[in-house]
């Protein structure tokens, strides 16, 4: 009786870790979405020539001056690529844990990052770096 709850325990904690990653894609796209639709409506905005713009929020609709509209898009489209990036990171985390849990090693490359500036420059003194 014991092994089998130890079983169940084991499929419950990778099914449940199974999910949040599915539910961060997920989210991931929604997000990605969301900030594809935003560029495209800086994008037009950039073109237009009115002064003052028609724009939603949630379900109402505002006339709203053009720059202050820009810049709150703007602000919108910073947060969503931070937002993106940070659940781009934790994903890396729980996929490396629940191949933990499966017993498997972990993938190869997957916390991979690019080099910064500094390390680029230390190197390029160092003479390892073009």
């Amino acid at each position: 009786m014991e092994e089998q709850q130890k079983v169940l325990n084991y499929l419950v904690s990778v099914e449940k870790l199974a999910e949040e990653i599915l539910s961060d894609k997920r989210e991931i796209i929604m997000l990605d979405k969301r900030r594809n639709e935003n560029r495209e409506a800086l994008r037009e905005l950039t073109k237009s020539q009115q002064v003052k713009n028609w724009i939603t929020v949630g379900s109402v609709l505002i006339k709203h001056n053009l720059e202050a509209t820009k810049s709150m898009l703007e602000a919108d489209q910073t947060q969503l690529s931070i937002d993106i990036n940070n659940l781009r990171s934790n994903l890396k985390v729980k996929v490396n844990d629940l191949r933990d849990l499966e017993m498997q090693p972990p993938v190869p490359g997957l916390m991979l990052v690019p080099m910064t500036q500094k390390e680029r420059e230390g190197l390029a003194k160092a003479g390892l770096f073009n």
